[in-house]
């Protein structure tokens, strides 16, 4: 059986604590490998191992820095097949959504190779008479980034490049549910010339986590998960000293005016909901359509679509098909207890996922899309995020009403609004308390030369991922003040507060 270990110093390191976690093919139900969990030692050799690298690293000019990136883009581009094959094989995604996850990820790598402009500073010429004034952004040391298993790609993509271009050193910790990706990440770095030590990756769990979060030579950390584990990062992070982002849960809601093009609108629920079995932070879970006469015809043109979603392995010979099965049995067997939870709390379930029929699912982790409709705020369904290919219709009076159950919710990742009138798009914009909005657009991912996170219980910490934020997170800026002085040669003491 294939082990997958740590990558270290340049090189895979065979784990050494003992203990290991199984990797599952999610369209066979098979255990396809086993990952090594690294001990607490173990993970502070890997800070030991970035800590070392920092200095040789950190005063790497930038455009060298940029075109070790460039070389890294040129080889993920090479081997986008090879990787997408890996999420399919570990995460369960189909393999043209697994390739459109590195294609997200290679946009940051490309903003990162723009470092040498990001990194300019500020200048300021006679802030006083014969004194100037300038700053430059310097980088922070070992930087830790701990992924899920969602985007095994993507979302590490969104937190190394930026950092390695910075100057920093870094250490992935990935879910340990889909862990060969980051591993192939760091061999194709070394390729590129990273040197040694510059990026290293520690498979774990709770245990190699903490001492991420704990111990000093750690200067950041980047997390994406669930809510309370963002939190708990976040906490402990920055009790300890560390700047932080930590990017928690989400419960995206579609508004659908009376106005929309509902067969554009219907098009892009079902992507939205059901793509990668619904396993996106920024995945439509929420349906909200105004009025009756809309939800009536939203309803039936999804039950529709819902009749022709192919569901089957993420690997196949010929056409992929719409969604893959869940990361694990277990989770789908939480996900299949969310959907008992709906039909208990009263929500009419239109569709039930727990009975379609897939052809060739064997053991597989496989879930057919489910549809709720009569969804109330308040209901665990609406509440809760399911990770799963699981919508909800929650009817609104009015734009008013749509609006104020977006905002009354604790998430705010994510929304969209389907709508023909400028005035209720723009309106939407300006009161609706989510991080990222889509006006006519399923899933609003900025693109990488903007920033990327939630608000309210969605994110912790003031720093958004990658654009603008992703440097300022994995930079420090520095403020000098400088005069050479002319024609002064006498030695003069000042007990006053200086001024220009």
């Amino acid at each position: 059986m294939n082990s997958i270990q740590h990558f270290l110093d340049g090189c895979v390191v065979p784990g050494q604590s003992g203990r290991t976690a199984p990797v599952y093919n999610p369209a066979t139900g098979e255990q396809s490998a086993q990952v090594a969990l690294a001990s607490a030692d173990e993970t502070r050799e890997a800070v030991r191992v970035a800590h070392e690298a920092f200095a040789g690293w950190a005063k790497v000019t930038p455009l060298k820095r940029s075109r070790i990136l460039f070389k890294f883009k040129e080889l993920v581009e090479t081997h986008a097949d090879e990787l997408a094959r890996l999420i399919s094989s570990e995460h369960g995604k189909v393999f043209s959504d697994a390739k459109g996850e590195v294609t997200r990820g290679l946009e940051v790598v490309e903003f990162a190779c723009g470092i040498p402009h990001l990194q300019k500073g500020e200048h300021s010429m006679n802030v006083g008479t014969g004194v100037d004034s300038y700053s430059m952004m310097q980088p922070l040391g070992v930087c830790a980034g701990i992924s899920p298993f969602n985007f095994p790609a993507m979302v590490p993509m969104w937190m190394f490049p930026i950092a390695l271009a910075c100057g920093n050193t870094f250490v992935m910790k990935p879910s340990e549910k889909d862990p060969s990706t980051s591993i192939r990440l760091a061999e194709l770095l070394k390729e590129a010339g990273l040197p040694d030590g510059v990026f290293n990756v520690v498979n774990g769990d709770k245990e190699a986590v903490d001492v991420l979060l704990t111990d000093e030579r750690v200067q950041a950390v980047s997390f994406v998960g669930s809510t309370p584990i963002a939190e708990y990062i976040y906490a402990t992070g920055s009790a300890h000293g560390k700047r932080v982002q930590a990017l928690g849960g989400a419960k995206n809601h579609m508004v659908i005016m009376p106005d929309a093009d509902l067969d554009q609108a219907v098009g892009a629920l079902m992507g939205a909901a059901y793509g990668s079995a619904g396993e996106r932070c920024m995945a439509i879970s929420v349906a909200v359509p105004v009025g009756e006469e809309t939800a009536s015809r939203l309803r039936e043109k999804l039950v529709e679509q819902l009749q022709k979603l192919s569901v089957g392995p993420g690997i196949v010979d010929g056409p992929d098909h719409d969604m893959g099965p869940l990361v694990t049995r277990e989770h789908l067997e939480k996900v299949k207890g969310y959907i008992q939870v709906g039909v208990d709390e009263g929500a009419e379930l239109v569709v039930d996922g727990r009975e379609a029929v897939i052809e060739g699912a064997g053991d597989g982790f496989f879930l057919g899309g489910s549809l709720f409709d009569h969804v109330k705020p308040g209901m665990r369904i609406h509440s809760e995020e399911i990770f799963g290919p699981v919508l909800a219709i929650a009817r609104a009076e009015s734009f008013d009403d749509a609006v104020a159950m977006v905002n009354d919710h604790e998430f705010g990742n994510g929304t969209a609004i389907f709508t023909r009138d400028g005035d209720a798009a723009r309106q939407y914009c300006e009161q609706i308390q989510v991080g990222m909005v889509g006006v006519n657009v399923p899933i609003p991912v900025p693109m990488a030369f903007h920033s990327f996170g939630g608000w309210k219980r969605s994110l912790f910490g003031p720093l958004h991922m990658h654009g603008p934020d992703g440097v300022r997170f994995n930079t420090r800026m520095k403020t000098i003040t400088q005069r050479w002085p002319s024609g002064i040669r006498e030695e003069t003491n000042h007990f006053t507060m200086p001024t220009h």
